[in-house]
C-alpha cells in the first residue's frame, strides 16, 4: 500500500534524528542500533554500523536473526543480516534513530530502499504501550531514471525468536484475522512463567508475522530459511506456494522460518511502500505473589486478532503520532540542554521501556515491573527503579506508581517482609514473588536499608508531587513512617552496608548514601504536609535541615567533599543531591553543588567522570545526575560532551551500557538496563517542559 503522506511525515522525522556531530566532528554511532523494544523477552537489536554487517541479535547477544533481501530485475541483494555472504550487500547510506524509529537507507541495482523499524512505545498512552507490536516498512524508489521490473522484498524470521535456545522445539501456525495473514511460531512445550533468571529468552507464547491483507504479498512457512542462495526466492523471484509441513520441530535441525515476500512489481521515480507486522503474545508475563498476571493489553480480555486488527487499523494515526513525538520530543531536549543530551535521550528512550514487564492486576489496574538485565536478573529492584524513576516522572508518573505499589503491597503483607527498612526486590524475572537477593526475606546480610528505605521515599514524594495527591502514601503511612523512623535513626551516619553501587562493596560512613537519607527525610516531612499530618512534617524536616548542616561539616575536605567522612583524600559524584535541587527541599546551600561542579571538572577523563576515586569507572545514569547539578550550560556539557565521545567511540557494541571504563570506553558490566531512563533527569528539572509532557498523559481506563 502507498502511502505518500506516510513517507512525508518520515522524511520530516529523519531531518530530526541522531544525525548530529560529536564535539570531535564524526557522526553519532550507535552503540547497539534498537529494531523492535517492548519486553526484556522482545527486544532485538543490530550491533554493527552496517545492518548487513551482522545477525540481529536479543538484547542479550543471542542469535535473534531477521533476514532481508530485495530483488530487483532479476537479481538478489541482501539489505538485512550477515549471510548468506554469496547474496551481495546492498550499500547502506544512513541509519537514524528517533525515540520511535529506526531507518535505515540503502542504495544498490539502480533502485534505493528505506527500512524503518517503528515501535509506538508513547510513553503517555498506557493502551497503546502495552500493545506488543512493531511495524516494519520498505520504500522503493527508482535512482537511475530508469523503470525497474520483478521488484520485491523478502522478510525472513528463524524460530529461534521463540524459544530460549536452540535444541527447543517448537509448533507453527498460519491464521487469518479481519486484515492480515499471519504466520506465528512458539515453543511445544509451552512452559509458562516456568522459570526465572538472567540470560534467558521467553520459551512460551508466540511470534507472530502479520501481513496486511491489502499489501499484495505471499507468505509461507520455509524449510530452513528463505534466503539460502540456492533457494525459491532466489532462484525464481517467488516463494514455495506450499508451506513445509515436514520440517524438523527441533530449533537448528533443519526447522522451518516464517517468510513474507511484500510485491512491488515496477518500480520508476514514484516511491513505493509496504508494511507488515511483527509481534509477540505470551498470555501471562509476570507472576506476582504467586498470581499469574496477564499483559496490560489484555485486561478485558481482547485476543490476539483483535490486538492486531486494531494495530492495523491504527497504522497511519499511530505513524504521525510517533512522528511528532519524535520531532517535538528532540527538539524540546535540544533546547533544554544540547544535541548532544538529546542524543542520548534518544539512545536511552525505547531502550529503558524495553527492560519491563507490563501487566494488569487482578482488578485490572496497571503494574510495571522492571528487570535488572545482566546484573542478576532481580524483578521490581529498588535502586534500579530509582535511577530509571525520572523517565516515569517526565511523561507519565502513572507508570512509577504501577511500578511502585507491588513493592508496597509486599512489604505490607503479614509474615513476609519483616525488617524495618525496605526490601531491594521482588524476585528475579519475571517471578515476582519476593526478595532473592543477598539474605532475601531471611536476614539483614547484605542488605541495602539505607539506599532502599531513602529510594522509596524519594519516588513516593515524587509521585505525589506529580500527581497532586498522595494517595499512594497514605494508603502505606505506617510503612513510610516505618522507614522515615529507621533513617532518622541511621541516615546521617550509615553503618558499613552496600548501595545502588553494590559492586563497589561496602562502605561505612557514605557521604553519599547520607545525602540520598537526608533528602528522603525531607520527602516524609512533604508527604507529611500533604496529607495533613503537621506534627510530623515539622519533626522530620527539622531533622533532615539539622543533619544537612551536619553531613556538611563532617564531608568537607578543602575545596570538595569526600567519599566517606573518615577517608581524607577521596571523592564521590554526590548525585544524589539532585532531589534537593529538583523537588525543592534545599536542604543544601548552592555552594555545595558549585564546588562540587568545580571538582569534578579537575577529575574528568577522555569519556567521562568516574564514579569516585576508586576507579576509573563510571555510571552513566549518576553522571547525568551529576551533570544536572551544575548551574550553567557550561558545566552541565563539560560532563556531558565526554560521555557523548564514548558513545560514539566505544568499543563494546551492546545496548548501552552504564557502567564502563572512562579512559578506554570498555563496558565493565551491565546493557540494556533500564536505568538508562535516569538521564532524562536534566529534562525532569526543566520544570515547564516536564508540565507540557506530563499533561499529554491518557488517563488510563
Amino acid at each position: 500500500m502507498s502511502t505518500p503522506s506516510l513517507l512525508s511525515a518520515v522524511l520530516l522525522s529523519t531531518a530530526v534524528a541522531l544525525s548530529a556531530q560529536t564535539p570531535q566532528g564524526g557522526p553519532l554511532r550507535p552503540p547497539a542500533v534498537p529494531l523492535v523494544t517492548h519486553n526484556p523477552y522482545f527486544s532485538i537489536w543490530s550491533d554493527t554500523n552496517e545492518l548487513t554487517a551482522s545477525n540481529t541479535v536479543h538484547w542479550t547477544g543471542k542469535p535473534q536473526p531477521l533476514a532481508g533481501l530485495l530483488r530487483v530485475d532479476g537479481k538478489t541483494m541482501r539489505f538485512m543480516g550477515s549471510s548468506p555472504r554469496e547474496i551481495p550487500a546492498m550499500q547502506q547510506t544512513s541509519l537514524a534513530v528517533t525515540p520511535t524509529h529506526t531507518r535505515y537507507s540503502f542504495t544498490g541495482g539502480g533502485v534505493e530502499l528505506d527500512l524503518v523499524f517503528f515501535t509506538p512505545t508513547i510513553l503517555s498512552d498506557l493502551d497503546l504501550l502495552s500493545r506488543p507490536v512493531t511495524y516494519v516498512s520498505f520504500t522503493v524508489k527508482s535512482t537511475d531514471g530508469q523503470s525497474h521490473n520483478d521488484v520485491s522484498v523478502l522478510f525472513d524470521v528463524g524460530p529461534i525468536i521463540a524459544v530460549n535456545a536452540p535444541g527447543e522445539a517448537v509448533t507453527y501456525s498460519r491464521n487469518q484475522t479481519e486484515t492480515q495473514t499471519v504466520l506465528s511460531v512458539g515453543s511445544r512445550e509451552q512452559r509458562v512463567l516456568n522459570r526465572s533468571g538472567d540470560d534467558l529468552r521467553i520459551d512460551w507464547g508466540y511470534f507472530h508475522l502479520s501481513v496486511p491483507k491489502d499489501e499484495e504479498s505471499v507468505s509461507a512457512i520455509v524449510r530452513e530459511t528463505s534466503v539460502a542462495p540456492d533457494g525459491a526466492y532466489v532462484t525464481t523471484g517467488m516463494l514455495p506456494k506450499a508451506d513445509a509441513m515436514d520440517a524438523s520441530p527441533i530449533v537448528g535441525r533443519g526447522d522451518a522460518h516464517l517468510a513474507t515476500e511484500l510485491l512491488f512489481h515496477t518500480v520508476a521515480g514514484n516511491a513505493a511502500t509496504r508494511h507488515l507486522l511483527v509481534s509477540y503474545t505470551e498470555g501471562y508475563a509476570i507472576q506476582y505473589l504467586e498470581r499469574n498476571l496477564k499483559p496490560y493489553w489484555q485486561r478485558n480480555g481482547e485476543t490476539t486478532e483483535q490486538m492486531l486488527d486494531q494495530a492495523e487499523r491504527e497504522f497511519p494515526a499511530l505513524e504521525q503520532r510517533g512522528n511528532e513525538l519524535d520531532t517535538t520530543l528532540t527538539a524540546d531536549l535540544v533546547h533544554t540542554a544540547g544535541q548532544n543530551y538529546a542524543n542520548l535521550c534518544i539512545l536511552a528512550y525505547r531502550q529503558a521501556w524495553a527492560a519491563h514487564g507490563f501487566v494488569a492486576d487482578v482488578d485490572g489496574q496497571p503494574l510495571v515491573f522492571g528487570k535488572e538485565n545482566f546484573s542478576n536478573g532481580s524483578i521490581g529492584t529498588v535502586d534500579v527503579l530509582y535511577p530509571a524513576s525520572p523517565l516515569f516522572l517526565f511523561f507519565n508518573p502513572v507508570l512509577l506508581e504501577a511500578e511502585l505499589r507491588p513493592l508496597m503491597e509486599y512489604t505490607a503483607l503479614p509474615n513476609r517482609w519483616r525488617f524495618p527498612f525496605s526490601p531491594h526486590d521482588l524476585g528475579t524475572y519475571p517471578l515476582a514473588n519476593g526478595q532473592t537477593y543477598g539474605g532475601g526475606e531471611k536476614t539483614e546480610e547484605n542488605q541495602m536499608p539505607v539506599e532502599e528505605s531513602g529510594n522509596m521515599l524519594l519516588m513516593i514524594d515524587a509521585v505525589a508531587r506529580a500527581e497532586g495527591k498522595a494517595d499512594l502514601a497514605a494508603q502505606y503511612w505506617p510503612k513510610l513512617t516505618q522507614w522515615a523512623q529507621f533513617l532518622k535513626d541511621h541516615g546521617l551516619d550509615p553503618e558499613k552496608q552496600l548501595t545502588t553501587d553494590d559492586f563497589a562493596g561496602h562502605v561505612t560512613h557514605n557521604a553519599n548514601l547520607a545525602l540520598k537519607a537526608i533528602d528522603a527525610l525531607e520527602a516524609y516531612a512533604d508527604l507529611a504536609r500533604l496529607l495533613h499530618k503537621d506534627a510530623e512534617a515539622r519533626e522530620y524536616s527539622k531533622t533532615a535541615h539539622s543533619y544537612a548542616a551536619k553531613w556538611i561539616d563532617l564531608d568537607k575536605e578543602g575545596d570538595h567533599y569526600k567519599l566517606a567522612y573518615d577517608s581524607p583524600n577521596t571523592w564521590s559524584q554526590k548525585y544524589n543531591l539532585v532531589w534537593d535541587q529538583i523537588l525543592g527541599y534545599n536542604l543544601f546551600p548552592p555552594s555545595v553543588r558549585e564546588s562540587e561542579i568545580i571538582f569534578y571538572k579537575t577529575k574528568l577523563n577522555q569519556y567521562g567522570l568516574p564514579l569516585d576515586s576508586r576507579a576509573d569507572y563510571t555510571k552513566l545514569d549518576w553522571s547525568l545526575w551529576t551533570a544536572t547539578l551544575a548551574s550553567n550550560p557550561a558545566d552541565f556539557n563539560a560532563i556531558m560532551d565526554p560521555i557523548a565521545l564514548w558513545i560514539n567511540e566505544s568499543p563494546t557494541r551492546v545496548p548501552l551500557t552504564d557502567w564502563y571504563d572512562t579512559k578506554t570506553g570498555k563496558q565493565i558490566g551491565f546493557q540494556a538496563r533500564s536505568v538508562v531512563g535516569g538521564v532524562f533527569i536534566k529534562a525532569l528539572a526543566d520544570k515547564q517542559l516536564t508540565d507540557k509532557w506530563r499533561r499529554a498523559a491518557v488517563p488510563a481506563k
